[in-house]
């Protein structure tokens, strides 16, 4: 079983290459799953990675290191966002105390219908709208008491490469790229603006805190033990993730992902980490975490 993305030999590109030409007829999410299979890139649980796959061949279709049959759909273009249907919800104004909304219920989001809403609520009130979620993720739903929608929240693959992240961890990049399945990244967090209940944001963050890794490993098989998030600074101080406890660790350049520009093209963002276990630097860098865990192996520093 291989749960990160294999290093993309010249060996591996022949073997590509070879499923493509001996199988002409076949598509490219069926190449992708016969990628998988015999790379056995897979989650714990034995879920083919093709999404990632099927990113990834992609990517060398578009540098010119192989050649993939052409998609069955065209693609949507760069900077066209997907049609997400925008379902009409009350938007009654909800004014109250936190005591007043609680206990919380807190939603797995699994269910087409559910997805619906969870999509068209991030798109209309979050300022960034809702993307597509590609690989490993976790969608949440936030009801009060009485059965009212209070907040959504979506978690997905942690950043490959976050410099005073990595340094607060003590990555080096062959254990980051072991280690980065074990985190996890809150990309979107909106409690529309109808809905104002003091303290409810930094209550929602440490309700998720407690259930996430298991929620994850019952998902994909594995835990996390660590979550993250960027809070870009000129638009927020991240006061809801500083009242419940995350750890601020630095902040981004801006210069974007491949760097070369002497000034910021990106908005700054602050980067908090919440760390779920208590050595969370030791199950990152350790190569045995899920063993480690389950207390199959120790491990010392």
């Amino acid at each position: 079983m291989n749960l990160i993305r294999p290093e993309i030999t010249e060996e591996r590109l022949e073997e590509i290459r070879c499923v493509i030409k001996e199988n002409p007829e076949w598509n490219r999410t069926k190449i992708s799953k016969h990628i998988c299979k015999i790379w056995q890139w897979q989650s714990p649980t034995g879920q083919l990675k093709d999404i990632s796959c099927r990113d990834m061949l992609r990517k060398l279709d578009k540098e010119g290191k192989i050649s993939l049959p052409a998609p069955m759909r065209p693609p949507r273009p760069i900077g066209c966002p997907s049609i997400i249907r925008h379902i009409e919800h009350d938007t009654t104004p909800i004014v109250k105390s936190l005591s007043e909304v609680r206990p919380l219920y807190i939603e797995n989001v699994n269910s087409r219908e559910k997805l619906a809403i969870f999509k068209s609520c991030i798109d209309l009130y979050h300022y960034l709208g809702f993307d597509r979620t590609v690989g490993e993720n976790m969608k949440y739903m936030v009801y009060s008491r009485d059965g009212k929608l209070l907040s959504c929240l979506l978690f997905g693959s942690a950043a490959w490469s976050c410099r005073e992240r990595d340094e607060f961890i003590g990555w080096d990049k062959t254990q980051r790229a072991r280690g980065l399945i074990n985190m996890t990244n809150n990309t979107r967090f909106l409690i529309p603006q109808w809905i104002r209940v003091p303290h409810l944001a930094s209550h929602i963050l440490a309700l998720i805190a407690r259930q996430i890794s298991n929620d994850w490993e019952i998902k994909y098989g594995h835990p996390v033990c660590c979550l993250e998030t960027f809070i870009e600074n000129a638009r927020f101080v991240g006061t809801c993730y500083k009242a419940a406890n995350w750890i601020r660790v630095g902040s981004t350049t801006g210069l974007g992902r491949n760097g070369g520009h002497k000034h910021a093209i990106l908005p700054i963002k602050d980067i908090y980490l919440y760390p779920l276990v208590k050595d969370f630097r030791s199950a990152l860098t350790c190569d045995n975490y899920f063993s480690l865990l389950r207390g199959e192996v120790s491990y010392e520093n």
